[in-house]
């Protein structure tokens, strides 16, 4: 479904990935581990077509999203990609079901459609009596609830999550590492995490190991 070829990435003289291979299928659940600094983030924002790699390309059911930009880029990430990441993003201005529909809003899709499209997914959620609220009058749990529910509006074909229970307490981080294999078993919706919370890395399909701007073999 995803698929990363010989991904190099420097940053001035520092090169962050040293020729990463990587395959996502379907309906898959897969984490990245690894130190700070060894180029998990990096690797999920290129893949997630928030970066560019200096070489190599990254395939998502066939298309080279490394030859889309400008708007057609913004609209191929809309449509297919959700993320959700440590701090959840949500514009304060809005209530729950707002920031929830604001992506459904940018693809152009119906008001109502999206609407009802949201209250779905925040029912879903456990946060049916929580729509209307703005962020801060939510806790941080129901923060990323709200976040993993507006990654979901457009029923995207893969969520990269960049470590997200890293703010979370730990009941919490529990409950969102059950929700997305929750949603996994239920819709077939595909997960690409980066994370330290060995918990949610041990309880996914796959399990990748980052050292030095590369995927290793966990013993090394």
């Amino acid at each position: 479904m995803i698929t990363g070829k010989n991904i190099y990435k420097r940053y001035g003289s520092l090169e962050v990935l040293k020729g990463v291979n990587i395959n996502i299928n379907k309906g898959e659940v897969v984490s990245i581990v690894g130190p700070s600094g060894s180029g998990k983030s990096t690797l999920l924002h290129i893949l997630g077509t928030l970066d560019k790699s200096d070489i190599g390309e990254v395939l998502m059911n066939n298309t080279d999203v490394g030859k889309l930009s400008g708007k057609r880029l913004a609209g191929f990430r809309n449509k297919h990609i959700g993320f959700v990441f440590q701090f959840h993003h949500l514009l304060p201005e809005f209530s729950a079901i707002e920031n929830v529909s604001i992506p459904g809003w940018l693809a152009g899709r119906k008001k109502a459609t999206v609407k009802e499209e949201a209250t779905r997914l925040l029912q879903m959620l456990g946060l049916a009596e929580r729509m209307d609220n703005k962020p801060n009058q939510l806790s941080g749990g129901e923060q990323q609830r709200v976040a993993v529910a507006r990654a979901l509006i457009n029923q995207p074909d893969i969520v990269f999550a960049d470590e997200p229970s890293g703010n979370l307490d730990t009941a919490n981080a529990r409950e969102l590492h059950q929700l997305f294999f929750s949603l996994r078993d239920q819709f077939q919706q595909t997960f690409l995490i980066v994370t330290h919370n060995e918990e949610l890395a041990q309880l996914s399909d796959r399990v990748l190991y980052m050292k030095d701007g590369r995927i290793v073999d966990p013993v090394t």
